[in-house]
C-alpha cells in the first residue's frame, strides 16, 4: 500500500454500492475492512425496499453505480433514469432512514461542455444527452433527500486496473494498426480510479461534509494528447497518433467538448485537490495497471 493510501483511517462502517465496477474495486481496496461491497446481485439500486434492507446499519454509503451506456441512453431513457436517478434517490432514502451519510459519484456530463474555463462546482448544470440528464436528475434527488448529509463527487475520463478504458483501447490498437486517429477537440482530465478512491476516502474521513466536489486529476488535455502520453509511457512512437475532430466519429449522444472541472471546493474542507493527471498515469503505468485483466 502506498503512502497516499495510508491517509485513510477507521471512521465507521461503509457500504460501497457498485463494488464490482472499476472505481468500486479500488474503493474496496482503499477503504479496507471497514467497507462492505455490494454488486448488482446483492443490491438492485432500482428497488427501494432492497436499498432499505441491505443498507441498514451503515454509517456511510458510497454510490459508485451508474448506467453509463451513453449512446444507448438516447433510446433507452427509462433504463438510464432507473439506475442514474431512481437509484440514487433510493440510496438517499435508505441513508436518511438510517442516519447515514451518502457519497454519490456523478459525472462531467451534467455540463453542456461549452465553457472555456474549468467548471466550478456551483456552475449550473445543462446536460446535452439523456445520460447526462439522468445523472443530473440523480444529483438533484440526492440533494433534496439529504441536503446536509450528502456529498456529490463528479468525475470524468476514468481509467483503472479493473475494467475497460480508453488507455487499454489505445494499447490494443497499437498492436493492430500502424496509426490511430484520435479526436483533438474534446478536452478533459484523465483520472485514475485509484486516486479518486483515495480522495473519496479522505472525504469520508473528514466527516463527509455536504456539498459538490470535483474528483478529477488536475490539468487538462485532449483525447489526442492523452493517447500520445499513453504511447510515450509504453515506449511507442507518439507520432503514430494522428489528430482528428469529433465529426469523424458520429455517435447518437453528443459528448461535451469541454470537460475540465474546477477543484476549489476541496479547500473548504481542508483536503488537497487530486494531483496532476500526468503524475497519476505515470504511477499507474509503473505499477502495471494496464497489464492483462
Amino acid at each position: 500500500m502506498s503512502p497516499r493510501d495510508r491517509e485513510t483511517r477507521d471512521d465507521g462502517t461503509i457500504a460501497v454500492v457498485g463494488a464490482g465496477g472499476m472505481l468500486g474495486h479500488d474503493l474496496m481496496e482503499v477503504l479496507g475492512p471497514r467497507a462492505t461491497g455490494f454488486v448488482r446481485a446483492d443490491l438492485d439500486v432500482t428497488d427501494p425496499a432492497a436499498a432499505l434492507s441491505c443498507l441498514e446499519g451503515f454509517d456511510v454509503i458510497v454510490n459508485a453505480t451508474a448506467w453509463n451506456r451513453v449512446d444507448d441512453a438516447e433510446t433507452m431513457r427509462d433504463d438510464a433514469y432507473a439506475v442514474n436517478s431512481d437509484g440514487p434517490a433510493n440510496l438517499a432514502a435508505a441513508a436518511a432512514r438510517n442516519g447515514a451519510r451518502l457519497v454519490h459519484v456523478s459525472t462531467d456530463y451534467v455540463f453542456p461542455g461549452d465553457a472555456a474555463q474549468p467548471y466550478p462546482e456551483d456552475a449550473p448544470t445543462a446536460p446535452v444527452s439523456v445520460y447526462g440528464a439522468s445523472k443530473a436528475d440523480g444529483e438533484r434527488r440526492v440533494r433534496e433527500a439529504l441536503p446536509s448529509a450528502s456529498a456529490i463527487v463528479r468525475t470524468a475520463w476514468l481509467y483503472g486496473r479493473h475494467g475497460p478504458s480508453f488507455a487499454r483501447t489505445m494499447l490494443r490498437l497499437a498492436d493492430e494498426r500502424d496509426t490511430v486517429s484520435v479526436v483533438d477537440d474534446q478536452i478533459g482530465q484523465p483520472t485514475w480510479t485509484r486516486d479518486l478512491a483515495v480522495q473519496i476516502a479522505r472525504l469520508i474521513n473528514a466527516g463527509t461534509p455536504s456539498g459538490v466536489y470535483h474528483g478529477t486529476n488536475a490539468g487538462r488535455t485532449s483525447w489526442y494528447g492523452f493517447a500520445r502520453e499513453i504511447y510515450r509511457l509504453a515506449g511507442l512512437d507518439p507520432e503514430r497518433i494522428r489528430p482528428t475532430d469529433s465529426t469523424t466519429f458520429a455517435r447518437p449522444a453528443p459528448r461535451p467538448a469541454w470537460s475540465v472541472l474546477g477543484h476549489d471546493a476541496w479547500a473548504r474542507v481542508g483536503i488537497e485537490p487530486m494531483r496532476a493527471w500526468q503524475e497519476a498515469i505515470a504511477e499507474a503505468w509503473a505499477v502495471g495497471i494496464f497489464g492483462p485483466g
